[in-house]
Formats: structure tokens, C-alpha cells, sequence
């Protein structure tokens, strides 16, 4: 059964710094992997891991006072807090260092910033009952 979350539900703090207006947050992890053949065969008989990536952008409606404040390589932390009614997961993204800010702002309607950022790692964590 899927796991449905709420955005009306849930927050994102910046460094435990709550941020307002937030419309979407999407990341993605990537890991590189080779595979390992034995001799003389085209079958697989092994993985290994290498490096990985983590990558992610913030829209928030008008602009993020704290997320503009930050300058150079400061680093930060991003804590979403995912929830639907008692289900809860917190995605932690730690060592972010923000790669690009953009701004847009159409006829008819409000501004939005869209913050993209990098992150050393990205823990999920859901609360064991």
C-alpha cells in the first residue's frame, strides 16, 4: 500500500529555521554502480557502490529570507517533516550548500523562487509504532 503525504501537513525548517510558503520540495539520490563479471562469463556475480549524489530544489511561494541570506559555501541543514494525518517521515538533508536561485513571477499571479541545492547525504527516517 502506498504512503500518502500531505503538503498541507507538512513543514521544512532550515537549519530548525521553519520556512514559510514552501509549494514543493523534490530531491534525488543517486549512487553509481558497476557491475562485477567473472571470468569467462557474462553473468553478473557481483555489485559494487561508488560515489553518491544527492540533489534537490525548494520552490517557495514569494522568497525565503533565510535561504537568501546564504552566501558563498555556507553549508545548512534541511529537515522536511512529511505528513499525513498520523503517518510521519522526516527527510534530513545534511552539508547542503545551495547551487542556484531563481525567480519567476507571472501575470495574474505571485512570485515563486525556486532554490536548488546539494546535500552530502539524505537520511528518511519513519517512526517505528
Amino acid at each position: 500500500m502506498a504512503t500518502i503525504f500531505a503538503a498541507s501537513e507538512s513543514s521544512v525548517q532550515i537549519d530548525g529555521e521553519a520556512v514559510d510558503g514552501v509549494r514543493s520540495i523534490e530531491y534525488r539520490h543517486q549512487q553509481v554502480r558497476t557491475n562485477v563479471f567473472a571470468l569467462g562469463s557474462a553473468e553478473r556475480v557481483g555489485l559494487t557502490s561508488g560515489p553518491q549524489t544527492v540533489e534537490g530544489r525548494m520552490r517557495v511561494a514569494s522568497t525565503s529570507t533565510k535561504l537568501n541570506a546564504l552566501t558563498g559555501e555556507t553549508m545548512f541543514q534541511i529537515t522536511a517533516q512529511l505528513r499525513h494525518g498520523a503517518t510521519l517521515m522526516t527527510v534530513t538533508f545534511d552539508e547542503c550548500v545551495l547551487l542556484e536561485k531563481s525567480f519567476d513571477m507571472s501575470v495574474g499571479g505571485h512570485g515563486e523562487a525556486l532554490y536548488s541545492f546539494s546535500a552530502t547525504r539524505v537520511r528518511e527516517e519513519i517512526p517505528q509504532p
